[in-house]
């Protein structure tokens, strides 16, 4: 007699814990996936948490299909569940000298962008996996934005992803570098400079002192 599959979600491996959740890798009939449950978070960071999660969840349903970026497994409001992608952050992998890797990245984020979604943390290397077969993935789309791709906002947004992906080049294969994404890589937006002169700071003050991470832009754990 054949043994019915469990469906039952068992934890393999805690992924990640911070103030705003618990991330673990699970296994059920459906086979591995990634959790993130928002009760592992305290009471007062409950509502941001939860605003976090629906705003991946609803990035995550606008890209239904799209490849190389997680998919919506389930999202109940405390829970939210998606496809698990084997690979290592861009950290722990360094695509040194990889054109391919970026050129392909490049293509992604374009992808990405025609969906109408903005990701807008791709600063940090954590949220860009190395596939298996060497190839490009965008994972965490808790700060995603939505939106019509050719409005003049979204226009900004998609630039400013495409600036992050072309530090993270200029790092590890500089020499790929076009005339025209070094000129790019020179220009920074009115977004950029009013982030760095107001926002960035808040942002530090309140994850460094108050939440005490130590995540920076360029490491973190791998979901």
């Amino acid at each position: 007699m054949a043994v019915k599959a469990s469906t039952q979600p068992i934890e393999i491996a805690a992924l990640k814990a911070d103030s705003f959740g618990r991330i673990a890798l699970m296994r059920d009939g459906r086979g591995v996936f990634v959790r993130r449950d928002l009760t592992a978070s305290p009471w007062w960071l409950r509502l941001p948490a939860w605003r976090l999660a629906r705003r991946e969840a609803l990035a995550l349903r606008q890209l239904a299909g799209q490849p190389a970026t997680p998919q919506l497994l389930g999202w109940d409001g405390v829970r939210l569940d998606r496809s698990y992608m084997e690979g290592d952050a861009m950290y722990q992998r360094p695509p040194r000298g990889d054109v391919a890797y970026f050129h392909a990245a490049r293509r992604l984020l374009q992808q990405i962008h025609r969906r109408g979604i903005a990701h807008n943390d791709l600063a940090k290397e954590a949220n860009w996996l190395v596939l298996a077969d060497g190839s490009p993935a965008v994972i965490d789309f808790q700060l995603a934005v939505r939106g019509r791709p050719r409005s003049r906002w979204m226009r900004l947004l998609a630039r400013e992803d495409l600036r992050h992906l072309l530090k993270h080049k200029r790092m590890y294969c500089p020499q790929a570098l076009t005339p025209v994404e070094r000129r790019l890589l020179k220009r920074h937006s009115w977004l950029r400079d009013a982030w760095f002169r107001t926002g960035k700071p808040v942002y530090r003050f309140v994850t460094r002192k108050l939440l005490k991470w130590e995540d920076n832009e360029g490491q973190g754990p791998k979901p």
